[in-house]
């Protein structure tokens, strides 16, 4: 029995200092900030080094329609450039899993990420380049006469949309892949043998199996496009109203933390949200999702 205590107490010790790293991440760069972004978010400064209890940063936000405008804008374009991504990275996927074979496939992966070995700032950078007004892209419009006149590309919601799902495709790519591996490809020769057809084998067995890897590469995407500040900013300009913009215009510009930490809360509310509301509509528990995916 003594044996048998002293091995629980080894095991849990040797558990401890294994999970003692990422607990303590998730400790000072997660939890605290959160916390402190909470208490900043729920006092107002009345004086010099003073401070008082007080809603009043986020009254201010339901009292300006610019706020909440731009707040609604930001989750539309969110959900709408994840469904866009999935509708990309699916047929990709699919090639990726069970059309391209060997080297193929882990060719057709590689290509797919390698444009994230550079980073974020130099990828939007590149479609920057590609369709200023002078860019790339709008001189060929005009040699192939499609147009007059160079046309300007940027600074448009289409423009910012692209580069929110170019940006974030390798996140929705990956679970895919791992889910749609797994398909056992019987399956499906045996629904053709049967007599459905694509769609109703799509419906039926392909979707209901990459389930998980669909929610899971949705809540990432849309995650990351909803707090991406970046992207929004350099392809949408001074039009982007992205609400991560304010965020920063609160912290950096105005000097004001309560209210920028109150704007964080209310986006990192507006997340919570709909991913619950995404499980709920899907059927799915968050732990299964990130599991099987």
């Amino acid at each position: 029995m003594a044996e048998r205590a002293t091995g629980r107490i080894g095991a849990g010790i040797g558990l401890a200092l294994l999970l003692a790293p990422a607990l303590l991440w998730i400790t000072l760069l997660i939890v605290l900030p959160h916390v402190d972004l909470a208490i900043l978010s729920f006092r107002e400064r009345v004086g010099a080094r003073q401070y008082a209890p007080s809603l009043a940063q986020y009254a201010t936000f339901f009292r300006e329609p610019l706020y909440w405008h731009v707040f609604l804008r930001t989750a539309v374009m969110s959900v709408l450039a994840t469904a866009l991504t999935l509708l990309v990275s699916f047929p990709i996927a699919w090639v990726i899993a069970k059309i391209a074979r060997g080297r193929s496939g882990s060719f057709l992966f590689v290509a797919c990420l390698v444009p994230f070995w550079v980073s974020e700032t130099v990828r939007t950078l590149g479609w920057m380049i590609l369709l200023r007004q002078s860019g790339v892209l709008p001189a060929l419009l005009v040699r192939l006469g499609l147009t007059a006149a160079p046309p300007e590309l940027l600074y448009h919601d289409a423009t910012i949309l692209l580069g929110l799902v170019y940006t974030s495709m390798l996140f929705m790519l990956i679970p895919l892949v791992s889910s749609l591996e797994s398909l056992d490809d019987s399956l499906i020769e045996a629904a053709y043998d049967l007599g459905a057809g694509g769609g109703t084998i799509l419906r039926t067995i392909v979707v209901p199996h990459a389930a998980p890897g669909i929610t899971a590469g949705c809540i990432i995407v849309f995650m990351l496009t909803l707090g991406n500040y970046l992207t929004p900013t350099l392809l949408g300009g001074k039009n982007s109203q992205w609400f991560t913009e304010q965020i920063y215009t609160q912290f950096i510009t105005r000097f004001n933390w309560e209210q920028g930490a109150a704007f964080g809360f209310l986006l990192l509310a507006l997340s919570t949200a709909l991913v619950i509301l995404g499980l709920r509509a899907t059927g799915q528990r968050f732990g299964e999702v990130m599991q099987r995916s």
